[in-house]
C-alpha cells in the first residue's frame, strides 16, 4: 500500500474512531472539505503539504495511527 492509500485509510479510520465528519477534519487541518473528501475517497492525491497538515491534525487529536 502506498503512502496516499495509507493516508486515505488513516483518515477513514481516524474519522470513525473520533466520530468526526469531513467538515470537522477540514476545519482542524485547515484544508477545504472538498480536498479532505477527495483525498479520503482517493479521487486525487494529497500534496506533501496537505498530507503533513492532515497528519499533524490527526496527531494533535490523539490519533493512534
Amino acid at each position: 500500500m502506498d503512502h496516499q492509500q495509507d493516508l486515505a485509510a488513516q483518515l477513514l479510520e481516524f474519522e470513525r474512531q473520533k466520530e468526526l465528519t469531513d467538515n470537522a477534519v477540514a476545519l482542524g487541518s485547515q484544508l477545504s472539505v472538498e480536498r479532505v473528501h477527495d483525498i479520503k475517497s482517493r479521487s486525487s492525491q494529497a500534496t506533501a503539504e496537505e498530507a503533513a497538515m492532515l497528519e499533524q491534525f490527526m496527531q494533535s487529536q490523539g490519533s493512534n495511527n
